[in-house]
């Protein structure tokens, strides 16, 4: 077993320049902690992308967006899952493996775009719109997937929409991503605001129903940040999510799920990037890829992300806490959705 002092000499190594030195022996301390913990409670680790440095370079056994990791905790023998993510990226894990204790390390990682709409709202969908399949991303709750159809995450969104025997859908629940799926799979777009549905025409065909529903991170980019980019870094390749605004993916070089960018990253020979996600997620492939450089301009950190840190990754293992628990009926409807997105993958 790898010493604390080997450790915190590897994790200055890794970090250099992204954590500070006088942070790492604690930091250190604590990962060793959780490495033993883990090995106690037979338990398997994930981490989101958008994870901080420490935790997500040293800590988890498999790191992610919300598609890989699915995947890997429905694959686990283990008996405890640990979920370095938000709320309903734990409850995925916990709709795909119903058996297994699966532990948020903080209460408070939440989801302002999941909290957006409820199940209600979807039926209320379902009435207004009879017989168009509901199509919900992940980024939503346990009971919002169980009134779905099919289930999608960004990275395959539009793969899941066309697979579809139907010409129009619903969405939900981020409109920017409805917007930018709806421009490559060619639909027309209504968003019903306030109950209002002026432009609808029941008659028109090739429509995608989306939901007024934003990420409070993704939101906040906008041109002129990447009009800003360019003039004062003409060599960087700006990088933007899907829940970007479409004035904003239109303006960036690529665009695509954190899984996507990483990978676009790593195999493109230019030297400079700027990530227009969430701010953890540069200084990840930063560590992971020092030759190339990450524009530090991101000022756009997700509240909820920051709740999960390396002391509460270990109160989770050391006190069991906190347990994803759902309704079986619930959760049984909600798996359908999701195995339904993972079977198109």
């Amino acid at each position: 077993m790898i010493t604390t002092t080997a450790l915190r000499r590897e994790m200055e190594v890794k970090l250099r320049g992204l954590v500070p030195a006088f942070e790492l022996a604690w930091k250190a301390e604590l990962v060793a902690e959780i490495r033993e913990l883990k090995q106690q409670r037979n338990a398997l680790i994930l981490g989101h992308n958008y994870m901080e440095p420490a935790l997500f370079h040293f800590v988890p056994d498999f790191n992610g967006d919300s598609l890989d990791l699915s995947r890997r905790a429905a694959a686990t023998d283990k008996d405890v899952i640990v979920f370095c993510g938000v709320r309903f990226m734990a409850e995925t894990a916990k709709i795909l493996s119903p058996t297994k204790q699966v532990l948020l390390p903080s209460l408070e990682a939440g989801c302002s775009l999941a909290a957006g709409i409820s199940a209600a709202d979807v039926r209320r969908l379902r009435q207004q719109f009879p017989g168009l399949p509901v199509v919900t991303y992940v980024n939503s709750y346990a009971d919002v997937k169980a009134e779905s159809d099919i289930c999608c995450t960004s990275g395959n969104a539009a793969q899941v929409v066309a697979s579809l025997d139907s010409d129009s859908v619903i969405f939900i629940p981020d409109e920017y991503l409805a917007r930018n799926v709806a421009r490559e799979t060619g639909k027309h777009i209504i968003i019903p605001r306030n109950g209002s549905l002026a432009s609808y025409d029941s008659s028109q065909a090739n429509l995608m129903v989306a939901w007024p529903g934003r990420c409070e991170v993704h939101e906040q980019f906008q041109t002129e940040d990447v009009a800003m980019i360019r003039d004062k870094f003409p060599d960087a390749l700006v990088l933007a999510h899907p829940e970007c605004s479409p004035a904003v993916t239109d303006a960036a070089d690529f665009t695509g799920s954190t899984s996507a960018m990483i990978r676009f990253v790593e195999k493109s020979p230019a030297r400079r990037y700027a990530l227009l996600t969430e701010c953890s997620m540069g200084d990840n492939i930063a560590a992971a890829h020092p030759e190339k450089e990450m524009l530090r301009l991101c000022s756009f950190r997700c509240p909820h992300m920051k709740q999960i840190t390396l002391e509460e990754t270990r109160d989770a293992l050391l006190h069991e806490q906190y347990e994803i628990d759902l309704p079986e009926d619930v959760r049984v409807r909600a798996a359908v959705a999701v195995q339904r997105m993972l079977e198109i993958g």
